[in-house]
Parts: structure tokens; C-alpha cells; sequence
């Protein structure tokens, strides 16, 4: 925290994460879009870069993620290859509606038609929602974070935090796990069973949040962060969401590489293959101690 007298001028949450796998390193946040150095002056700003790069060579980490929303110019290399994706809503879902193309409206109705119903809530469904998210990050072959994680925001954050389910004669096959902050409201997390993409049920997922969210004073959905030029990047823009770029300022150590921990990095592509064809119990109680490491 940067101090001119008794008055706040900047602050910097530093998340330290380790790991015989990944290397020790430094976050500005872990799991999300958005951290980095919140300063009123450029001078806050500078001092808190150097007190992030004492803290890194103190706990010895190899490099600092700054993951900022807006361009900071901190002088040092920025990832852009991310964006975030976001669509207005409005109090009257007709307006969100006639919004959409004639190909989604269609897709919408034709999921409506077939009697799947979107359900929204908190704890009471997180059961659910767990459920369907393990499952599919198995498929994509990427470690799951714990129950206890998503109960721990939930509780931290009852008013700003909520889960919506979609349903299908009583199954749940598709899920969303949201947090809103004044006027946006983000799916952080999102996931639909593969063997129920007949119904169509991430569409009408999306529609029911766009349209609950905007009657519930929201006014920006954040469809989460893509990679330019993905399938996920594509699906969102189907619904009229534009990139919004995403800075992220990165500290290296002198000698080192720009780290690449990502599932697009190919010395990842065996561990991920392998990760599939784990039995789905294991995922549960192996990848909680795996993901928390990664950024």
C-alpha cells in the first residue's frame, strides 16, 4: 500500500504461488482477468512496481504478472494475446433481445422449445454446479479448482456472487458461476455437459443470464476472458460481444523467459491428453493441489 501522510494513493494485492512444477512467481491476481497496481499518481505507481520486484527477489520468484484492464506503461512486457468480452444489457430484455442476430434468436428458441428451464441462486446450488464444472474441465483436461474455493467466494461475497443452473428434466446440464461489481456482471466460470449439446443448453444458459442480469440493474455482461481467434472467442461474439483488450505487464528476472503457464503452451499437451482419461474422482482430489499453483 502506497501512503502519502494518512491518505491511501495506491495499492497492489501480490498473490505468491510455488510449486516443484511451475516455479515461484508472483500474481496480480491469480484465477481472474483483472489486479495489478491501483494508483492515483504515477509516482504511487512506481513505487509499488519496486516494492513488488523486493518482495519477488526476496521470496525468490521468477517473474510478476500485472494483470491490468488499461494500459499502465510500466516499461516492461505486456501480454495482449487475451481479451475479456463484453456485451450491454438492458432493464428490458426485449431490447437485449431484438439486439441479437437472427441466427442466435433462432438457436434460443429452439432451446426454449425443448423444455429446459434456467434456475438462479447461491449455495443451494453449488452442489450442482461443482458437479457439471468438475466434469468438464476433466474433458478439457485441465485440473479443477476445489469445492471449498467457490463455497469460500460464496460466503465471502453472498451479495456479489451468484450461480445460475439450467435444467433438463431435473438434470442440470449446464451451470454459471457469476460476480457482479457496480454496473457488470462477469461469468467467471462456465460449463455445459458434452452429452447434452443437443439441447443446446449453453445457449439458452447465456440468454437467461443476459436477460436476468440486465432486469437485475446490470448494464455490461462480461462473457470472461478468450483467446483472440478461439472457439470460445467466436461463440461470444455470436452474441454481439466485443474484445476488450487485456494489458498484462509481466517483471522477469534478468536472464529469464517471458513464462508461458498456460494449456496453449505445447510442453503442456501430454500432461493434458494424459489428464483426460483420469477417472473423474481423482480430477477432484489431484487437481485442487495442481491448479492452485498456476496463475
Amino acid at each position: 500500500m502506497a501512503l502519502e501522510g494518512e491518505c491511501v494513493i495506491g495499492v497492489l494485492p501480490l498473490v505468491w504461488q510455488k510449486s516443484i512444477l511451475f516455479g515461484t512467481f508472483l500474481t496480480s491476481l491469480p484465477f481472474l482477468n483483472a489486479g495489478g497496481i491501483l494508483a492515483t499518481t504515477k509516482d504511487a505507481e512506481s513505487f509499488l512496481l519496486k516494492e513488488a520486484v523486493s518482495v519477488a527477489h526476496h521470496v525468490g520468484a521468477a517473474s510478476i504478472e500485472f494483470r491490468h484492464r488499461d494500459k499502465c506503461e510500466l516499461g516492461l512486457p505486456v501480454k495482449e494475446n487475451k481479451v475479456t468480452m463484453l456485451l450491454p444489457i438492458h432493464s428490458d430484455p426485449e431490447i437485449t433481445w431484438k439486439a441479437l442476430n437472427t441466427k442466435m434468436r433462432t438457436k434460443v428458441r429452439k432451446a426454449q422449445s425443448l423444455g429446459i428451464v434456467a434456475e438462479f441462486g447461491s449455495k443451494e446450488f453449488l452442489d450442482d454446479f461443482y458437479a457439471v464444472f468438475s466434469h468438464n474441465m476433466r474433458e478439457l483436461g485441465t485440473p479443477v479448482y476445489s469445492r471449498r474455493f467457490f463455497e469460500k467466494i460464496l460466503n465471502v461475497f453472498p451479495e456479489h456472487t451468484f450461480l445460475c443452473r439450467i435444467q433438463y428434466h431435473g438434470i442440470t446440464v449446464a451451470v454459471s458461476y457469476l460476480c457482479g461489481f457496480r454496473d457488470r456482471v462477469e461469468a467467471v466460470w462456465s460449463s455445459s455437459l458434452r452429452s447434452h449439446l443437443h439441447l443446446k443448453p449453453n445457449i439458452f444458459l447465456y440468454w437467461s443470464l443476459l436477460s436476468h442480469f440486465g432486469q437485475q440493474g446490470y448494464r455490461v455482461f462480461d462473457f470472461g476472458r478468450s483467446s483472440m481467434g478461439s472457439g470460445t472467442y467466436d461463440f461470444k461474439c455470436q452474441w454481439g460481444a466485443k474484445p476488450a483488450p487485456l494489458h498484462w505487464d509481466t517483471w522477469i528476472r534478468e536472464g529469464l523467459e517471458l513464462p508461458e503457464r498456460n494449456p496453449e503452451n505445447p510442453k503442456y499437451r501430454l500432461a493434458i491428453k494424459l489428464w483426460r482419461k483420469l477417472p473423474l474422482p481423482m480430477t477432484k482430489l489431484i487437481g485442487p493441489h495442481i491448479v492452485r499453483c498456476l496463475p
